[in-house]
């Protein structure tokens, strides 16, 4: 049988005397009621923060956060509790309030074992600790100097650096035992340049589940100035968008997230059970593009949306989900996998104890065509390019969505044309997956900034994909 990790025990036992066999036990008391399934999810958590404006560093954050969420499941009912109070006696109140919707009867055994995990995907170091507190703060100011080093017309900067360490432990009536160690960091630098009365912004960010001694490299740096400047000074050249429907290529990575939201979302088990997505009872019919193939994967090394294990003890996986414009799988946690006849897909995802589980998304993109960006943006006679996103939002019940281009330029004549600011992308993700034209070859993923609220909670995630073209979408623009 595999041992736990010292560090789990550490962390999530040792404090409050706890063992394994009183966890169990505290399993087998909620079975004194009949239940279709049962689970205890301790978890230890240690964030901190650095905010940096014009400067100097202004804020910082540390914190320490534990804690166990219980559930109870009956059929479509959950009942759930949670304490921030890891002794024995808390655990069997929160257990007890769990187990109150079960109904009575039956019988409970289960002959428990703690289960490998057959592909670790990080590293079980705090990041935290992987740099010194001055060098935290000196890598923020060194990033203020650079960018007012490199442009006059710079007149704010704003940077900040994340880093969180979790360790889980879940226990399932099933007879399982899972743990994880997780590290979590990133970093954000925002520009704004002023040029003749006219003021735009720039950004970009990158993280993972690495440390933050390799976040905080040399050629990072640079990348981040590089970027923010550059998005800076794109928008300050830019002109008022077009409106109207138009041919739209979109770029590869970040604008994954359009993917994200109008598609990803429809695709999650438990909107499926309900009958309220727009992809409800279509599994196996056609609802893209023969040219769209679309995969969850959390099991990418380091990545921002990857996990070793889901939050409920189920190693992730590499789920297809549209296969040659076929629908072919959802997205599942336990709990919607087992009332839909189906299996977990590693899906089942929390922001923390005190949360109910969820099918979620880890990294989610589309697999790469044969197209190179170049023929694509040459099969376009007039049209726009949208390279970047900002907010957007989405009616998961029809899938239509709307969309920001914070960074986009025209296409004329079969060539990348002028910048352009205001443009907005309308749509639903049902029509937009039948209009893709052409898939590129250059698929990339997201930088590591990504974060996904459902019914209020927020998780990382990772997005990604080739360049796109759309044959038809309404842009709305400000020309």
């Amino acid at each position: 049988m595999t041992k736990l990790d010292p560090l789990v025990e550490q962390k999530l036992l040792t404090p409050t005397d706890l063992t394994l066999s009183q966890l169990e036990g505290v399993l087998s008391l909620m079975h004194a009621t009949q239940l279709d399934e049962a689970e205890l999810y301790l978890q230890w958590s240690r964030s901190e923060s650095y905010a940096l404006d014009d400067g100097m560093v202004k804020e910082g954050h540390h914190g320490i956060s534990q804690g166990i969420g219980v559930r109870a499941m009956v059929g479509e009912k959950t009942g759930f509790a949670h304490s921030d109070d890891l002794s024995l006696s808390a655990i069997k109140k929160a257990a007890i309030n769990a187990r109150s919707i079960a109904r009575s009867g039956g019988d409970y055994h289960a002959a428990f074992g703690v289960s490998p995990v057959s592909n670790r995907l990080y590293q079980t170091q705090d990041p935290i600790v992987t740099v010194s507190d001055p060098e935290k703060v000196e890598f923020l100011k060194s990033l203020d100097r650079q960018v007012r080093a490199r442009d006059k017309r710079v007149s704010q900067v704003s940077a900040s650096i994340a880093a969180d360490h979790e360790i889980v432990l879940i226990l399932n009536s099933a007879g399982f035992i899972s743990f994880d160690i997780r590290p979590l960091v990133r970093v954000n630098l925002s520009v704004i340049l002023d040029q003749n009365g006219r003021r735009e912004q720039g950004y970009h960010g990158l993280g993972g589940r690495y440390t933050l001694s390799e976040l905080l490299l040399e050629s990072r740096q640079d990348e981040l100035v590089d970027q923010a400047l550059r998005s800076a000074a794109v928008n300050l050249e830019a002109i008022d968008a077009p409106a109207g429907p138009m041919t739209v290529v979109l770029g590869s990575g970040w604008p994954g997230v359009m993917l994200h939201e109008a598609v990803g979302h429809t695709l999650e088990g438990d909107f499926n059970r309900k009958g309220t997505s727009a992809f409800s009872n279509c599994r196996g019919q056609k609802i893209a593009s023969a040219l769209c193939t679309v995969v969850d994967d959390g099991t990418l090394p380091g990545r921002r949306g990857s996990l070793s294990i889901d939050d409920e003890g189920t190693e992730s996986q590499c789920t297809t989900l549209i296969e040659n414009g076929v629908l072919v799988g959802y997205m599942q946690d336990r709990l919607n996998a087992r009332l839909m006849g189906t299996k977990s897909t590693g899906n089942g995802r929390r922001e923390s104890y005190a949360s109910v589980t969820l099918p979620r998304m880890t990294n989610t993109y589309m697999q790469p065509g044969q197209h190179t960006p170049e023929e694509i943006i040459q099969s376009v006679q007039n049209g726009l390019y949208a390279v970047n996103f900002g907010g957007g939002q989405v009616d998961i019940t029809s899938g239509k969505f709307v969309f920001s281009a914070s960074e986009a330029y025209l296409i004329e004549n079969g060539k990348i044309g002028a910048p352009v600011k205001g443009a907005t992308l309308i749509g639903s993700g049902p029509e937009v997956l039948t209009q893709v034209s052409m898939v590129g070859n250059d698929l990339r993923l997201d930088t590591g900034i990504g974060i996904c609220g459902k019914e209020g909670q927020s998780v990382p995630v990772g997005v990604g994909q080739p360049t796109l073209k759309i044959d038809v979408l309404t842009v709305g623009g400000t020309a």
